[in-house]
Formats: structure tokens, C-alpha cells, sequence
């Protein structure tokens, strides 16, 4: 089918197809990179970095007294933002609070297209007033409470979610975890959200800040962990974390080529199982070369 011709697309369409693909791009988003709204001195810097999505927070980063300067900064900063071409997400404030109430109130003013990142997310009804009312946005809820933990799957199947991140700081300081340095008392929260994920084919997940912003290997292994727990990203703090989550992200060359023996060997093989050197190869590992391949941007993985 041949593209419909530019002289035929109307304003509207255009608008749509332009949402669509800033979703994409969202959902695929290796690196989701903060910036608080009320630095604007820092946008440009951010937007330069080579995310692939920018956050403009108004939350946790932004202090109480300077949430409607953020605001002003943000609108005002919009078209150039945009220009830079990474997907825009706006951290909003919790939609039970009054900041939430005003940051809602207040983001019809951007133009889209954009992606709202809902903070503290516990309720799948807040969830679906919240897409209702910003004329059925693309929402990334944030997991960062025991309560929104015990709602996942309500969250996971709210109008509108197209990606789980979660909160690893915010979850230790609501539950009291003392964590360890691999943050091995949050695997059940990272399972649980992965399986979730899953059950209700939204994109992969998204993973907790690395606050050791010098320690290159910290975050490297920090990201090898979100890529077992079946994650696809990582949210970052500081625009040097951008490029090692990149290419922590990238399978190494001995993965890329094993996957594509697999592949290779399931495509002369009429997908009946077979053996890849010595290693018995069926649906499942095809599907596991799929997703290595993915990881690459070589192909889009068929998730069955």
C-alpha cells in the first residue's frame, strides 16, 4: 500500500500520525533523561545529549515555591524543545495533590505531541481521569509505594498506560527497605513489574535512577540488571549517564552473532527445532534471539 499523498493529509491527520510516532518512540526509549523545569538554563544541554526521550520534571527536582516558575519555563521553552527532535514527557506532580491538580489544569497550554509521566501512581481510576481529561495522552505511571505495588495490575491495564517505570528511591523510603548495593530486596518489585508488563502488552519497562552519577560500572551493571528483569529503560539523572546506558543496552557482538545463527537456523529449518552448535534451538530461543536483536535496533522483536 503506498503512502497517502502530503496534498491529502489533513491537519488533523498529520497531528495524529505525529502522536503516534512520539508514542513509538517512547516506548522504544533506551534512555529517559530528567531535567528539572525550573532550570531552564539546562534544557538545551539535556535536549543535546542524545536521549532518546527527555523528561522535564515538576516534581521531586522542582522545589515547592518554584513550581509555577517551571511551569512558565517549560511553556515558554516548548517550540524549541521541540525542534530539538527527542519525544517531550512532563513529569507532572501527583494528580492528588494541589500541584498535580494544577500542572494538569495547565498542560493543555504545550502543544503536542507529549508523554506524561504520572508520579506515586496507586490508583487505576486517577489514571483514567488523568488520560480522560489531557484528550487521551499517553501516560508512563510511576511504581514508588507499597500501595502502588499492591495495584499493579489494575495500573498496568489503566486507559492509557503504554509503559511501567519505577521509583527504586521513592519505594525505599516508603517501605523502609534498607537496600544493598545491587538492590537485591527489590527483585519482587522489579518481577512483578516485568510480569505485569507482560500480561498486558505494554512496552518494556522502565528502570529506577543510578544516583552514582561518576560511577560508570555501577551504572552499567545497574542496567545489566534491568535488561534481566526483562526492562528496555533506563531513567536518567545526569546527561553523562546517557551514552553508558546506550551502550550498556547494545548486546555484545558474541550475542548479536549467536542470535543470528539462531535465526538463521530457525528460518532453514521451517521452525522445527534444531541444534545450534550443540544447544537444542526452539520457539523460545527464537523468540529470546528476537529480543537480543531488538535490543540492536536490528529488527522488532514478534512478542507471542
Amino acid at each position: 500500500m503506498s503512502p497517502e499523498p502530503l496534498s491529502t493529509l489533513t491537519e488533523e491527520r498529520i497531528s495524529k500520525m505525529t502522536e503516534e510516532a512520539t508514542v513509538a518512540r517512547v516506548k522504544a526509549a533506551r534512555s529517559l533523561l530528567f531535567v528539572p523545569g525550573c532550570r531552564p538554563d539546562r534544557f538545551e544541554k539535556a535536549a543535546g545529549a542524545g536521549a532518546d526521550a527527555l523528561i522535564l520534571d515538576l516534581e521531586d527536582s522542582v522545589p515547592a515555591v518554584e513550581k509555577p516558575t517551571a511551569r512558565a519555563a517549560i511553556e515558554r521553552e516548548w517550540p524549541r524543545l521541540q525542534a530539538f527532535g527527542a519525544p517531550l514527557v512532563v513529569r507532572v506532580n501527583s494528580p492528588e495533590n494541589e500541584a498535580g491538580a494544577a500542572d494538569l489544569a495547565w498542560l493543555p497550554r504545550l502543544a503536542p505531541p507529549l508523554a506524561v509521566m504520572v508520579p506515586k501512581a496507586e490508583s487505576a481510576q486517577l489514571l483514567g481521569r488523568v488520560h480522560q481529561l489531557l484528550n487521551g495522552v499517553a501516560l508512563l505511571p510511576i511504581i514508588e509505594s507499597a500501595a502502588g505495588y499492591a495495584a499493579l495490575p489494575s495500573l498496568a491495564a489503566a486507559a492509557g498506560v503504554i509503559r511501567l517505570a519505577i521509583g527504586n528511591i521513592d519505594f525505599m523510603a516508603d517501605t523502609g527497605l534498607q537496600c544493598d548495593d545491587a538492590e537485591s530486596e527489590l527483585a519482587p518489585l522489579r518481577f512483578a513489574v516485568s510480569i505485569a508488563t507482560r500480561l498486558h502488552g505494554l512496552a518494556p519497562a522502565v528502570d529506577g535512577v543510578t544516583l552514582q552519577i561518576d560511577d560508570d560500572e555501577k551504572l552499567r551493571e545497574d542496567v545489566r540488571r534491568a535488561i534481566r528483569f526483562g526492562f528496555g529503560g533506563k531513567l536518567c539523572i545526569h546527561p553523562r549517564q546517557v551514552s553508558v546506558v546506550h551502550q550498556a543496552m547494545t548486546p555484545t557482538e558474541q550475542a548479536l552473532q549467536w542470535a543470528r545463527k539462531v535465526l538463521a537456523a530457525d528460518a532453514a529449518s521451517g521452525g522445527a527445532a534444531v541444534q545450534v552448535d550443540g544447544r537444542m534451538v526452539d520457539l523460545p530461543v527464537v523468540l529470546q534471539a528476537r529480543r537480543t536483536l531488538a535490543r540492536a535496533a536490528i529488527i522488532t522483536p514478534n512478542v507471542l
